[in-house]
C-alpha cells in the first residue's frame, strides 16, 4: 500500500481511492459537519477528543472501535438495529488495521495542532497522512467530476429521483404525502415557495415537490427559492452546483443577513432565523406566491417540544401550517412534519450527495452558537432515552396531540391566559374524573 502513496504526510484524493477499504479514515470536523456529509465508511472524531486520548494514551484500538460503534448507533435508521459482538469483531480484524500497524487517514484541514498530532501518533506505531485539501477539497473534486459529465450528471439526478418512490418509498415519499393530506397543506391553486437552504432536509423537500408535481393530482405551482444571506463563495457555489446536479430550476436572491448578525452576542440564531424567513415571505409574495415551504423534519418537531419545556418553561410544537402575522394572506407549511433525520441521511448517503450544514460566519469561525448546542444536548437526551424505549420519539411527537385542558394549570390563546381556578367550582368536575 506505501508505494502507491507518493507524499509520506500527504494523501491525494486519487490515492484514498486507490487504497479505499484498506485503512480507516477518520473524519476530525465537528459532529455537525459530519452528519451534514463525509466521506464513506469514515468514522467521526472531533480532533480535541483525538488529541485527548493520543495525550491520555488510551488503546487506541479500543478508543476507535468505541467511537465507530457510537456513531453508528447514532446513525441508525430504525430503533431494531444495533452493535452486536460480530460487528465488533469485524472492527477489530477487519482490513482497517493491517500488519498490526494502523493505517489512518486524517479528513481535515492542515490547521494548527494537526501536524503536532500526526507527530505523535507516528511515535504510537501509526501509519498516519492528511487528505490533500481535506473534506472540502474532496467534495469539491467529486462533485466536479460529475458535473463536467452531462451524462453522469443525468443518471446522478434520474436515480436521486427514482430512489424517492422506490427504495425510499416508504420513509420518504409516504410520509411526505401523508403530512400534506393530514395537514392540509397544499389547496387548488397555490402557488408555493420551496424555500431552499441548500442543507439535506431543504433539497430532499424540493425533490418531493417535483414528484409530487409530477405525479399528484393537485392543481398548484412551485417555484425553488434560494436565499443567500451572505455565503461564502464556496457554499454559494456548493447549493447552485447542487441544484444543477439534482435538476432544481432555483431561482436566487442576496441579503446582508450573516453581516447583520455577526456581532450579535444574544440569540443570533433566533435573530437570524426570524429575519430569514421574513426575506423568505417578502420575496415569495413578490413573486406571487402565497405559501412558502419550509424543510423542518419530525426530529426538529420534538426537539423544539422538549427544548420549549426544559429551557423555556412552556409546552408548544413546531407546527404544520401558520398564518404569517406581518405578510398578509400568506402561510407557512411543513410537508417533512412526518419524515425522519436518520432517513434523510440515509437518502443523502445513498445519492453520495454532499450539502451545506449551518454556513454562517461565526460557524466558519469555529464558534459555538448556543441554539445549536442546546439543540444538541436535546438530540443527545431524546437518543439516550429512545434506546431505553423505542416509544419515546412517537410519544413526545403525539404529547401535543392529547392535551387535555381539564389537566392544566393554565393555557393562553391569542394572548388570554386562562387558569383553571377562573371556572373551578362552576364546573364541578371531580379530582377522578378529570384524570
Amino acid at each position: 500500500m506505501s508505494h502507491i502513496i507518493k507524499n509520506d504526510r500527504v494523501m491525494t484524493i486519487e490515492e484514498l481511492e486507490a487504497v479505499s477499504g484498506t485503512m480507516l479514515v477518520m473524519d476530525l470536523r465537528s459532529n455537525a459537519e459530519y452528519r451534514s456529509s463525509t466521506y464513506p465508511g469514515a468514522v467521526n472524531v472531533e480532533k480535541d477528543v483525538l488529541l485527548n486520548a493520543v495525550k491520555e494514551g488510551e488503546d487506541f484500538v479500543s478508543f476507535i472501535i468505541g467511537e465507530t460503534i457510537r456513531e453508528e448507533q447514532d446513525h441508525r435508521y430504525d430503533l431494531d438495529s444495533f452493535i452486536d459482538d460480530e460487528r465488533i469483531e469485524e472492527l477489530m480484524i477487519g482490513q482497517q488495521f493491517l500488519d498490526g500497524i494502523y493505517s489512518i487517514c486524517l479528513m481535515a484541514a492542515e490547521e494548527e495542532g494537526c501536524w503536532a498530532l500526526t507527530g505523535k501518533m507516528r511515535k504510537m506505531g501509526f501509519r498516519i497522512w492528511y487528505l490533500e485539501g481535506g473534506f472540502l477539497g474532496y467534495q469539491q473534486s467529486k462533485m466536479q467530476n460529475i458535473l463536467h459529465d452531462s451524462d453522469q450528471t443525468d443518471q446522478f439526478r434520474l436515480r436521486a429521483e427514482r430512489s424517492l418512490i422506490t427504495k425510499f418509498r416508504k420513509s420518504l415519499w409516504r410520509p411526505f404525502v401523508k403530512a400534506i393530506q393530514d395537514y392540509e397543506l397544499i389547496k387548488d391553486g397555490d402557488r408555493i415557495a420551496v424555500c431552499i437552504s441548500g442543507g439535506k432536509d431543504s433539497m430532499l423537500m424540493a425533490k418531493l415537490f417535483q414528484e409530487l408535481e409530477r405525479h399528484g393530482k393537485k392543481n398548484f405551482e412551485l417555484r425553488y427559492l434560494v436565499m443567500d444571506p451572505g455565503y461564502n463563495s464556496f457554499n454559494r457555489q456548493r447549493i447552485e452546483d447542487n441544484a444543477n446536479l439534482l435538476g432544481i430550476p432555483i431561482e436566487v436572491f442576496e441579503t446582508d443577513i450573516f453581516a447583520a448578525v455577526d456581532n450579535v452576542d444574544d440569540s443570533p440564531c433566533y435573530l437570524c432565523a426570524r429575519m430569514r424567513r421574513g426575506y423568505l415571505y417578502d420575496k415569495a409574495k413578490e413573486l406571487g406566491c402565497n405559501k412558502i415551504a419550509l424543510g423542518h423534519h419530525f426530529d426538529d418537531v420534538i426537539e423544539t417540544i422538549l427544548m420549549g419545556m426544559l429551557y423555556g418553561g412552556q409546552v408548544q410544537t413546531m407546527m404544520p401550517k401558520l398564518h404569517s402575522i406581518h405578510f398578509a394572506g400568506m402561510e407557512l407549511i411543513r410537508p417533512l412534519y412526518y419524515i425522519r433525520e436518520s432517513d434523510i441521511i440515509h437518502w443523502r448517503d445513498y445519492c453520495g450527495l454532499f450539502f451545506i450544514a449551518c454556513a454562517c460566519r461565526n460557524t466558519e469561525r469555529g464558534g459555538g452558537l448556543m441554539q445549536d448546542s442546546k439543540r444538541g444536548e436535546i438530540k443527545g437526551l431524546i437518543r439516550e432515552l429512545a434506546s431505553k424505549n423505542e416509544f419515546v420519539e412517537k410519544n413526545i411527537f403525539r404529547s401535543v396531540e392529547n392535551v387535555n385542558l381539564a389537566t392544566i394549570i393554565s393555557y393562553k390563546q391569542e394572548g388570554k391566559v386562562t387558569h383553571f381556578l377562573n371556572d373551578y367550582d362552576t364546573r364541578g368536575i371531580s379530582e377522578d374524573e378529570r384524570n
